[in-house]
């Protein structure tokens, strides 16, 4: 699994890497350049804003049923794109790090592309058809963040955590189960990622790339539906591109 986020543990790497090497850079670039909000690193706690989208997926195992079907021969997820808005508290621990909590409402729509052995009846008689899955989730993550010195307004950090996540649009109890993919309500897993903050005279503007994986299994398998039948384990994977607005 690792190559399906080569690129990101490049970026978080290199972050990294800028992390151990800013000290000498900050104190140089520092005494050329007006420090915006030169007060903020003695505030002991601040808040904010997130708004950001995000690339999803679900990573499936396919249960041994699946060799025996004569009606399903490809169960494959697709990536999705979605939405997220929410709100950001953050507590200064130490002049690197910080404790952060951002509860945020994610707007995801995943789905499998199943490619049948007969027509569909309810799929127009087509032999390739897309089960959607949409989730309106409230997640609560917590991360542990390190962060560099200020170069000038300039700031990167890494951040990990842990997340717990409600769905509440979860189908796992629908009773026109024939055609959904069921889906449980809570899931929790890791966060890992890298940011960056830009010091404006009133605000700090921070983009921020992380990796969420869920680590539960949220399948709510049923042996008498087909779509549901063949694959024994389902596991959220998510890209997440956030934008903070901070004070």
């Amino acid at each position: 699994m690792l190559y399906l986020y080569r690129q990101q543990i490049i970026y978080i790497t290199l972050g990294i890497a800028v992390l151990f090497a800013q000290p000498v850079m900050a104190q140089h670039y520092n005494s050329r350049v007006e420090i915006n909000l030169s007060e903020h690193d003695s505030k002991p706690y601040y808040f904010g804003i997130t708004i950001g989208g995000n690339s999803s997926r679900f990573h499936t195992r396919f249960h041994p049923t699946f060799l025996q079907s004569d009606s399903v021969l490809v169960a494959e997820p697709n990536n999705t794109g979605g939405a997220s808005l929410g709100l950001s508290a953050t507590v200064r621990l130490s002049n690197r790090f910080q404790f952060r909590f951002n509860p945020q409402l994610f707007f995801v729509d995943r789905s499998i592309r199943y490619v049948l052995s007969y027509p569909d009846p309810s799929s127009f008689n087509q032999t390739e058809v897309t089960k959607k899955v949409e989730s309106v989730t409230m997640s609560f993550p917590v991360h542990f963040k390190f962060q560099s010195d200020r170069i000038g307004n300039f700031r990167v950090y890494t951040l990990a955590g842990i997340k717990g996540d409600i769905d509440m649009a979860s189908n796992a109890r629908a009773k026109r189960a024939e055609q959904l993919v069921k889906i449980e309500k809570n899931d929790w897993g890791p966060e890992f990622g890298i940011g960056f903050n830009f010091f404006f005279p009133t605000f700090i503007f921070s983009p921020e790339i992380k990796i969420s994986n869920g680590i539960r299994n949220i399948h709510a398998r049923d042996q008498d539906l087909r779509f549901s039948n063949v694959i024994d384990r389902i596991q959220s994977r998510m890209i997440v591109f956030s934008i903070h607005l901070e004070g």
